[in-house]
């Protein structure tokens, strides 16, 4: 799964999960949903991180076009990789939304107990 997709937005310490994230793998491609201030204060510089500016005052709708048209003719994969740590709802749907608009299979992964899992496939 070479391509991440992730919400960075607000809330306290979730930064922390998707830096954690992006170096868990060698991802081909990273693409970041977030906002004017996070893109200004998130410190890490990756030649394949890109970052989608969306608002999370605007409609679900009009954030989900944003996303697609941002990440149209740029993922190659058949599934991606989800992240939700970061961010609220809204954007949260509009990320959803937007990856099946544009065809494409999804994993949701997060840390769990303090390692990089794909959800629903924990070893016991």
């Amino acid at each position: 799964m070479p391509t991440l997709i992730a919400c960075l937005s607000s809330g306290k310490g979730t930064w922390t999960e998707v830096i954690k994230i992006i170096h868990s793998q060698g991802w081909d491609k990273i693409f970041l949903i977030t906002n004017d201030f996070s893109k200004e204060n998130f410190s890490l510089k990756k030649e394949n991180l890109h970052f989608v500016l969306i608002n999370a005052f605007e409609e679900v709708d009009s954030m989900k076009e944003k996303i697609v048209k941002e990440l149209q003719g740029k993922i190659n994969d058949f599934e991606v990789a989800l992240n939700f740590t970061s961010g609220i709802g809204k954007e949260h749907m509009a990320m959803v939304e937007g990856v099946l608009e544009l065809g494409l299979n999804f994993r949701l992964i997060s840390v769990v107990q303090g390692e990089v899992q794909t959800l629903g496939l924990r070893a016991n």
